[in-house]
């Protein structure tokens, strides 16, 4: 029971950190492609609060200590500019669990000012999007034999 509590909280982490994962580890732990988007969904909306929250705080206090020379910007934070000016929150928000990690987009939406009620609303909706459409791709791979067994 432990050990199953530990493997589901292992792939919760990850999904905090990345929406793909559960999708790619959840047949290999056992779990079913509705615990599979249910903890897919909770670890992506976990990140996307909580650096919706801190947003602001991280690029204030925490940047500062990585970045030191101002002005010059990496190729990861033009890209998120293009990517915010392009497409704007909807855009951003679908891309986010594709391209992006959640802690990137939220980062992202949080920092250009963006209104938290439409990002959680949008995070959300695109969030399980994405968690149906992998989900349900890995196990049709799987029942086709191409990956994996169960």
């Amino acid at each position: 029971m432990l050990e199953k509590a530990l493997t589901y909280f292992g792939i919760y982490l990850l999904a905090c950190l990345k929406s793909i994962f559960p999708p790619l580890m959840g047949p290999a732990a056992g779990m079913s492609p509705l615990e599979i988007i249910i903890i897919t969904m909770a670890g992506l909306m976990t990140s996307v609060v909580l650096f919706s929250f801190l947003g602001e705080k991280i690029k204030k206090n925490i940047l500062p200590i990585f970045i030191k020379k101002k002005g010059n910007f990496s190729p990861q934070s033009r890209r998120m500019v293009r990517i915010w000016t392009k497409y704007g929150i909807i855009g951003t928000c679908f891309l986010t669990p594709l391209i992006l990690s959640p802690v990137g987009g939220s980062l992202l939406v949080s920092t250009v000012g963006a209104p938290r009620k439409q990002v959680f609303f949008y995070m959300f909706i695109f969030g399980l999007f994405w968690s149906v459409v992998w989900t349900f791709s890995v196990d049709w791979l799987i029942n086709l034999g191409l990956v994996g067994s169960r």
